[in-house]
């Protein structure tokens, strides 16, 4: 029974950022970029013509909505039932400043996603920054628990990863998806999901499975534990909580495409 749990939550992993506004990356960071594709999918939603985001999230291609309108609802259920509850005992368990030294360690350690895909797009300065926050904060931070490379050099992480890249060499969204437990994403993103995966260290180590499954576990807790909220802003807030983490899920990935 442990393991069939573990193994829901793994997916899960996969599926928070975008089911939380979709944002991959660690919670320590402030993401006013999802704030704001929330705000402009809701603002849409309200005058519908009133701005280019608008007219550009209309045109979205979505062919499969019925499908997609019964997954939302799968994870819908999957966050409430199951997700939600065991985050919020966790936070109950780990004061806040604990559980943002394990995001920053996790972040940390997806080092490779962030630099190639840097460095496939052509952001020198990034993939540097990239290289050099993995370094400080391996050797100053505590294997990556502190951020002393942000805190005391100024070096943010630039937050790229094959998705991103796929948009910048070309691919455009294609169409939507919602994959069961895996959550919003576009034909482009899911070929950039398992290239991410690929650079993953995690995805090979461990050598024992369950244990990777464990520690993928306790990363979407953690994860999940700094954010509750964010989705049920979102739902409450809209009209159509389909359409509203759609285009904030489209406008935001968007934006992450174009900077």
């Amino acid at each position: 029974m442990r393991k069939y749990i573990l193994t829901i939550i793994v997916w899960a992993f996969l599926w928070l950022p975008g089911a939380l506004s979709a944002a991959d990356g660690a919670a320590r960071h402030d993401d006013s970029t999802t704030i704001a594709a929330v705000d402009s999918s809701l603002a849409a939603q309200q005058h519908p013509r009133s701005s280019d985001a608008a007219f550009e999230m209309e045109s979205v291609s979505d062919p499969l909505e019925a499908w997609n309108r019964i997954i939302f609802t799968f994870n819908d259920l999957f966050y409430h039932g199951l997700l939600k509850p065991v985050s919020m005992i966790y936070a109950a368990i780990l004061p806040e400043p604990v559980r943002i030294a394990v995001g920053n360690f996790f972040h940390n350690l997806a080092m490779p996603k962030h630099f190639i895909s840097a460095l496939l797009q052509g952001k020198w300065e990034a993939a540097g920054h990239e290289l050099s926050r993995f370094g400080i904060n391996t050797v100053l931070g505590g294997l990556g628990f502190f951020d002393v490379a942000e805190t005391h050099f100024n070096l943010r992480s630039s937050d790229e990863d094959i998705g991103q890249t796929l948009g910048t060499l070309g691919m455009d969204d294609s169409i939507y998806l919602q994959w069961p437990i895996l959550g919003p994403s576009t034909l482009r993103d899911s070929f950039g999901l398992a290239g991410d995966s690929v650079l993953n260290p995690l995805t090979y180590y461990p050598e024992n499975p369950w244990t990777r499954m464990e520690i993928f576990g306790g990363k979407v807790v953690n994860q999940t534990s700094m954010r509750i909220g964010e989705y049920e802003d979102l739902k409450k807030a809209a009209i159509d909580p389909y359409i509203a983490l759609r285009d904030a899920y489209l406008q935001m990935r968007r934006d992450q495409v174009k900077h």
